[in-house]
């Protein structure tokens, strides 16, 4: 069980990470894959602290295993994955979680 409860409010400085929701409508518990991945991908220190506030570790880790999601830079997948959850050992399937780049035309 996550550290959140449903009275905890989601930071009104977080709205932009999380664009597709209204943030006074998230629910931490309900919304978590979503919330993890989210600052996973796109947030800075300060914002994956928050993070590790509101969820324990382990159940960020599980998140992040169980649920990958295709939103990742792969700069960003390696940093996460390798230092902020301290997955190095894992064997994960980058294309699971790393976005395809944009293709240019030819």
């Amino acid at each position: 069980m996550s550290k959140a409860s449903s009275e905890t409010k989601t930071p009104e400085g977080l709205q932009g990470i999380l664009w597709s929701k209204d943030i006074k409508n998230l629910d931490l518990e309900k919304d978590k894959v979503y919330i993890i991945h989210q600052i996973l991908s796109y947030g800075n220190l300060k914002q994956i602290k928050w993070l590790f506030t509101m969820y324990k570790p382990k159940e960020i880790q599980e998140i992040f295993l169980k649920y990958p999601k295709k939103i990742y830079s792969p700069s960003v997948f390696y940093f996460i994955k390798n230092f902020i959850l301290n997955l190095k050992n894992k064997k994960l399937a980058a294309q699971n979680y790393v976005k395809t780049p944009l293709q240019t035309p030819k």
